[in-house]
């Protein structure tokens, strides 16, 4: 039974809970959190439903987690500043890892993990549970065994709201430093699902703006992405859509047949034509109520640790394809032009205007 221990108890961990109460060959070891009354949370609910077979450990430092010998795999659920910090402490540890988006808020930082995972033969999962929704690994296989044929072009939406309400509940949120910029935080699922689908990126050109003043941080974000085969992409985002949101929006054009998902829980399938595959159009439509990506994530992260599978879906270096083009876009925004991949060096934190120095009496 392999054991994993949760670093962060907040919101987002009830998500990894939930799947984890659903697993058979996993279980809660430890948490960590500042707050204290989290880690009791998080410990009652798990236990609610399930007996560990040994005491759930609580640590305030999440170093002692990560040094703790009963556990095999790190959960990083903490602000987006500290994922790369933790990752790489809890690599050097001998500790499988599996961050929530983004993989870091740094070109350098993103490649230290990447290097780290393998130099210690240790498998990290970047969790972009999309991948691993039934309908999009079903639309990737037929991709891939060419059914659609050359890719010609691809689009990603993202219309929501995100109120100074949200902005306020938490200080790190909208800094470029410990929260990265919108496109990280609400549309980073829809940009890598982007390239995962129509290939790599060779270059970005785009621009960003920030409607309000209550955060550090863009709010509107658009994009043009040049892949090495030749398609097109493009990328629209938005967090201050009226009254409240409208969803998201994937469309894919190839040679042979076109794709669209929408809806605001991502999860309708509002256009599909295959050339001559009238059958797998009708297994699309039947696919759009499986909704099991966490679990299905989960399995495929276990079978790699344990040897079961040899290339993870998602590792780091997958993980940090989106990002990187994020970068990109965040870059080519500063500059004007479009911005070449590989990026050389980039974090969120050059986004941030210049302290202006206080006026000297001298």
């Amino acid at each position: 039974m392999l054991r994993i221990g949760v670093i962060g108890c907040g919101y987002i961990s009830k998500k990894h809970l939930d799947t984890l109460l659903r697993m058979d060959r996993v279980e809660l070891g430890a948490v960590s959190d500042v707050q204290q009354s989290r880690m009791q949370a998080a410990c009652d609910y798990y236990r609610k439903y399930k007996t560990p077979s040994s005491p759930i450990q609580q640590h305030s430092n999440y170093s002692e987690l990560i040094q703790n010998k009963e556990i095999d795999i790190v959960l990083i659920a903490v602000i987006s500043g500290l994922h790369a910090q933790i990752a790489k402490e809890a690599l050097k540890a001998g500790k499988h890892v599996i961050i929530e988006k983004p993989l870091a808020l740094s070109i350098q930082e993103s490649d230290e993990i990447i290097s780290l995972s393998a130099s210690k033969n240790k498998r990290v999962l970047v969790c972009h549970q999309l991948r691993f929704r039934p309908l999009l690994s079903r639309i990737k296989e037929i991709i891939d065994f060419g059914f659609l044929g050359k890719p010609c072009m691809g689009s990603v939406n993202v219309r929501i709201n995100r109120s100074e309400d949200y902005y306020q509940a938490a200080a790190w949120r909208g800094s470029w430093d410990q929260d990265g910029g919108m496109l990280i935080n609400q549309g980073i699922h829809m940009v890598d699902l982007l390239i995962w689908l129509l290939g790599d990126v060779q270059s970005v050109y785009g621009d960003i703006a920030s409607v309000h003043s209550h955060k550090e941080t863009e709010d509107v974000a658009a994009g043009i992405l040049h892949f090495t085969n030749q398609a097109k992409g493009v990328i629209e985002v938005n967090s201050i859509t009226k009254p409240s949101n409208q969803g998201y929006s994937l469309s894919l054009f190839f040679e042979k047949g076109s794709i669209t998902l929408g809806g605001k829980g991502f999860d309708q399938l509002e256009h599909c034509f295959i050339e001559n595959q009238e059958s797998l159009v009708k297994e699309l439509e039947l696919l759009c109520a499986k909704k099991d990506e966490h679990f299905i994530m989960y399995q495929h992260f276990i079978n790699a640790v344990e040897d079961r599978v040899d290339i993870l879906r998602m590792d780091a270096a997958e993980g940090k394809k989106a990002l990187e083009a994020i970068f990109a876009l965040y870059q080519s925004s500063k500059t004007g032009l479009p911005v070449q991949l590989p990026l050389v060096l980039f974090s969120t934190a050059s986004m941030a205007a210049p302290k202006r120095k206080e006026d000297s009496n001298d």
